[in-house]
């Protein structure tokens, strides 16, 4: 077996490298730019070399450096991840020439998987069902609107060299190929180098199905059952699961035969995953189609390893090092069910913007892997399944940054469970008590999915989010009981806080020690949202509207997480965990998917604030405010020139995504701020309006 290995990668799946390879005895070598300096994956490893600036294109997607970093450190193989240089075949070919192994597929089967027009070529050949289209390539904007119509509306326009949900937009129309299609081709040539692109069918009520294989270098080859990867946005991936809801054994012994039937087309080994596309509207299964083969670990394999008991980065290793599987097909069975939420540095309380700075707090609901965490521990917790069936990937710190130069995911939340219900009971547990502050994330939305019923019913496709939330997220959907706890909740919190305060100055005492007469109330008024809530305070309990609430919080001033657990009526017992915080007279409690403010008053002062006059914020329609960090690629408009509601007035690209900016209502441009090519910051004034 190999002694020592360098992860070519950072953040979360370095880690999770190292974690495997310290299990299995072998030293680790972290490469790292100047931006991951203080990064867990560097305390990690045993040995870390620093290889350039935070610029991706500076450091991590330099070949050369990763060689050279090899050499000093004696490492005898190469471990890729996923993004940077995993499917890059000159990367592996100039490895091969130094003598140091990849731990991934064969160059050729690389190169073959990664064109997603000669991948579909290849797909074809080998029997595989593949989406109509058009793989050839593409001259120009005329020759993509004529291939669209022949093909039908509805299409996909996809960067051939493409991935990651980048460099990938769906037209409906002449006018969104119009729009949209050189867009793709600067996505493909700014992320990949390659700018060509391919036109597809895009298929209704579409479910997103992907087949894991494995394979070694002695021609076995085995899929590892399914993942539904259906909830996505952008074409990024929020929630994967496995197994998928909708797939039925015939059809996943359909789907893995055909993927495996790919595999062997191109001589795979190694870890490998085939994506299809489902037809939601066929529940024979039979409509799946070949998207693409990703020559890579993926960032959902862990919910595989959950149902398998299979760790992918050790069989990757395994099989580098030219071992044969230990296992055949009828080895591979599905126990139990497991979901993957990916919580990102985005806002989706503002349209999911990208969100990046400091983690001022951040506190998963268990730690992740950790600097020095232990092979016994590692052994308790196990790679698969985590800790009490939870498990964190992450790669990020309290007080670390999360920089705008790279993928803007800060964690993998895994839950596992005998049943698809308990698991995503789990993940909404587990939600509750993640804390971030200081930037954007969504944890709210993440739960909100996880509660939702048409997630419980297992309904998806991949219009999911934008069906389910067309106006954007505002938090999830709250009942009467659950707004009856946390008026309870927060009417109690208040209670304690001003008893304290009291306390502190004296006020409860009489002078001669008897009780004096400032007691605090018990009858609250508690505003909540745009609700209002009596609230009467008991032993134990609590009176809301005139309906009983039992149950208790274990919230004291200074605490920031508590839990609390309440029957309202003849309802079910419910258990929160809440992030409690209070800026001001109010308080603001997250749990379930949502922020909740409150504004707690005694009773007796409740009517003098229905009086207050309401401040309205000042209208900033007249300016085009930039939402996130990025850098300006394009203007649309000139000065003085009138616009319309909807038109496209800047394009501003962020996390390597392009997001055009629209008039909101009529008006001429009467000054413009920014000029293109420039960097922006978030609230950046681009141009006004009059």
């Amino acid at each position: 077996m190999f002694s020592k290995i360098l992860i070519a990668n950072r953040g979360e799946i370095a880690c999770r490298v190292i974690t495997t390879a310290r299990k299995m005895g072998i030293k680790t070598v972290a490469v790292y730019s100047d931006a991951d300096a203080r990064a867990p994956f560097v305390a990690m490893a045993d040995e870390a070399v620093h290889i350039g600036p935070s610029p991706a294109a500076e450091s991590y997607l330099i070949a050369d450096k990763i060689i050279a970093a090899c050499k000093q450190t004696g490492a005898e193989a190469v471990h890729p991840g996923y993004g940077f240089l995993s499917e890059r075949t000159s990367f592996a070919e100039a490895l091969a020439k130094e003598n140091i192994a990849f731990i991934g597929p064969p160059v050729n089967a690389i190169a073959a998987m990664g064109d997603k027009i000669e991948s579909k070529k290849l797909a074809m050949q080998a029997g595989v069902n593949v989406v109509p289209g058009f793989v050839g390539e593409i001259d120009d904007t005329e020759h993509a609107v004529r291939i669209s119509d022949e093909i039908g509306y509805p299409v996909m326009m996809k960067a051939s060299a493409g991935g990651g949900g980048k460099g990938m937009r769906l037209a409906y129309s002449e006018a969104d190929v119009r729009e949209g299609f050189e867009a793709v081709k600067r996505e493909g040539l700014s992320s990949f180098g390659d700018d060509r692109v391919f036109i597809e069918k895009f298929i209704l009520n579409p479910r997103h199905i992907e087949i894991q294989i494995l394979g070694d270098q002695h021609g076995n080859i085995l899929y590892l059952n399914e993942r539904e990867c259906s909830i996505q946005r952008r074409h990024q991936k929020v929630v994967e699961e496995a197994p998928s809801p909708f797939v039925t054994p015939k059809m996943r012994k359909a789907m893995g035969e055909q993927c495996v039937a790919l595999a062997r087309a191109v001589g795979y080994y190694s870890a490998g995953t085939v994506e299809l596309i489902v037809s939601g509207a066929d529940p024979t299964g039979e409509s799946f189609y070949f998207l693409e083969m990703n020559t890579r670990l993926q960032v959902e394999h862990p919910v595989t390893e959950a149902i398998t008991g299979i760790d992918l980065v050790e069989q990757m290793i395994r099989v580098a090092y030219g071992e044969k599987l230990g296992m055949t097909q009828d080895d591979i069975g599905i126990d139990g069910w497991a979901i993957e939420n990916r919580v990102y540095a985005e806002d989706p309380y503002r349209g999911f913007l990208p969100s990046t700075g400091r983690l001022v707090e951040y506190s998963p609901p268990l730690p992740g892997w950790t600097e020095d965490e232990t092979v016994a521990g590692m052994a308790r917790r196990g790679v698969a399944r985590g800790n009490g069936s939870v498990r964190v990937d992450d790669g990020v710190y309290h007080g670390g940054e999360v920089s705008r130069f790279y993928d803007p995911m800060i964690a993998k939340l895994i839950t596992w469970a005998p049943t698809r219900d308990e698991a995503a009971d789990l993940q909404i547990e587990a939600l509750d008590n993640f804390r971030i502050k200081g930037l954007g994330h969504n944890v709210d939305f993440l739960s909100a999915i996880m509660q939702h019923p048409r997630f419980r019913s297992g309904e998806l496709t991949t219009g999911f989010i934008a069906e389910e939330y067309p106006e954007g997220f505002h938090g999830a959907a709250t009942s009467d009981d659950l707004q009856r706890l946390l008026a309870a909740v927060c009417a109690g919190n208040e209670f304690t806080l001003q008893s304290r305060a009291r306390r502190i100055s004296g006020q409860l005492d009489g002078d001669d020690g008897s009780e004096g007469v400032k007691r605090v109330s018990s009858e609250w008024q508690v505003k909540l949202g745009n609700e209002r809530f009596e609230v009467v305070l008991g032993d134990g309990h609590a009176m809301v509207d005139g309906v009983r609430v039992e149950g208790t919080c274990d919230w004291r001033p200074g605490m920031v997480q508590a839990e609390a657990t309440g029957k309202v009526g003849d309802g079910a017992e419910m258990q929160l965990g809440m992030i409690v915080e209070r800026t001001g007279n109010q308080w603001k409690v997250t749990t379930r998917g949502a922020a909740h403010t409150a504004l707690v008053l005694p009773l007796r002062l409740a009517r003098h604030e229905a009086l207050m006059i309401e401040k309205l914020p000042p209208d900033l329609s007249r300016f085009l405010i930039c939402p996130m960090p990025g850098m300006l690629v394009k203007l649309h408009v000139a000065a003085g020139e009138t616009v319309q509601p909807g038109q496209p007035l800047a394009t501003v690209e962020a996390m390597k995504m392009e997001n055009i900016l629209r008039a909101e209502k009529e008006g001429v441009i009467a000054k413009i701020n920014a000029a293109e090519g420039e960097s922006l910051a978030v609230d950046a004034v681009i141009l006004e309006l009059e």
